[in-house]
């Protein structure tokens, strides 16, 4: 499968609240270094500014980050920042809010409701931003998230947040939220290697309400941050040499292909696989390769 000239075009749009973004995005929490959570060997800066730069040359312009993604010298939003602002009008960047690293890499205690002015602030310092397109509140196992989804209606009220979303939540998470304010989107991990009965059944909701769904780990399924996964290398591999596609582009398709509402944002640090994850957008399974897909996730 050709790459060089595929744009995120090629997977179609959908729109964040009012904002259209193409379906294959870009997830940053990969630029920063090597290891889980990048607390290993730095990334090498010119070539992270370089992937970022090319990827919006690449039609790339929905963008996903954190001010936790960073290592000892790299912070994946201070790269965005360098990269990209200016930033185009068009360019829709998308970050978290409710887990807390310290500057020495360790997590800290999540959130409290009356923090997540400054965690939003944080964000906006480091992009370089008078306002946020998109604030994700990152559940971090609290069975309620009333109060904190509640601080982050505030902000988006006092017009520091466009819109909010929601990121590891149930369905009784999601009907908990839309009480309070809009949701426009849901992170999720979700993958071809990772079945969950209930994040299936977000992305069902999601589907019927018009809300994005948007997964993490999509490529890597069961390896998590570690990297690409290998659940059912059979059957993505045969669908792979069917198309002259790589096993990751084949997952990346699978997942396109579970709604209009679903979009990826693939992330690397290298400026070939960033094609790559960009191309996948034009890859169209068949029924039957979707079928067997399907049935080896849920099988």
């Amino acid at each position: 499968m050709t790459t060089e000239t595929i744009t995120a075009e090629s997977a179609g749009t959908w729109i964040l609240g009012d904002l259209p973004v193409r379906r294959v995005g870009f997830g940053a929490m990969r630029l920063t270094g090597s290891a889980a959570f990048h607390l290993g060997t730095p990334s090498d800066r010119e070539r992270s500014l370089a992937v970022l730069r090319r990827a919006v040359e690449l039609g790339v312009d929905h963008i996903d980050t954190a001010a936790f993604y960073f290592s000892a010298l790299r912070s994946a939003n201070e790269l965005i920042n360098r990269a990209l602002a200016p930033y185009a009008d068009d360019l829709v960047i998308a970050t978290k809010v409710g887990p807390y690293r310290e500057w020495s890499g360790e997590w800290g205690t999540s959130a409290r409701p009356e923090d997540l002015r400054a965690h939003v602030e944080e964000n906006l310092r480091q992009l370089g931003r008078d306002h946020l397109d998109l604030v994700y509140l990152r559940r971090m196992r609290q069975e309620s998230i009333a109060e904190h989804f509640g601080a982050l209606a505030e902000l988006r009220e006092a017009g520091l947040v466009r819109h909010l979303g929601l990121s590891d939540v149930a369905p009784r998470h999601l009907a908990e939220a839309l009480e309070i304010a809009p949701v426009v989107s849901v992170q999720n991990r979700f993958g071809l290697g990772f079945h969950d009965p209930a994040t299936d059944e977000v992305l069902r909701l999601c589907g019927e309400r018009g809300i994005a769904f948007v997964p993490f780990y999509a490529i890597a399924g069961e390896a998590g941050p570690e990297g690409a996964g290998t659940a059912h290398e059979e059957q993505v591999g045969a669908v792979a040499r069917a198309h002259g596609a790589s096993p990751a582009q084949v997952r990346i398709a699978w997942t396109l292909r579970q709604g209009p509402h679903v979009l990826a944002i693939p992330g690397t640090g290298d400026p070939a696989h960033l094609a790559e994850n960009v191309a996948a957008g034009a890859l169209r399974l068949t029924d039957a390769e979707l079928a067997l897909l399907d049935d080896a996730r849920t099988g």
